[in-house]
């Protein structure tokens, strides 16, 4: 992949619905945390927010054009995952997309 090229989550997003379980806050300093929009934390202040599995800051279509609307403030479970990494991997499976 080149500079120019868009990364390939940009086409994807299957980790940002895969599983609401998955974008928790586990790392982030208390200050970090409190930059995150309120509308977009989980009721119980443990993670994202997340209906139906999909990240409430997911904007745009999974396996189309899709982005991170608070992608410089992201919890550090979303930083971690890497395209073609075993999670990458693991949540396009699950929308049907061939693994990277």
């Amino acid at each position: 992949m080149s500079a120019a090229d868009p990364s390939p989550c940009q086409n994807c997003g299957a980790c940002c619905a895969y599983d609401a379980s998955w974008p928790r806050f586990s790392l982030e300093a208390e200050e970090d945390l409190a930059l995150i929009p309120e509308h977009l934390v989980a009721a119980d202040k443990s993670g994202m927010r997340c209906p139906d599995d999909r990240c409430a800051a997911l904007a745009g279509e999974i396996g189309k054009a899709v982005g991170c609307t608070i992608y410089g403030l992201r919890p550090d479970v979303c930083r971690a995952c890497q395209p073609g990494d075993a999670e990458c991997n693991m949540a396009r499976v699950k929308y049907g997309f061939a693994p990277i």
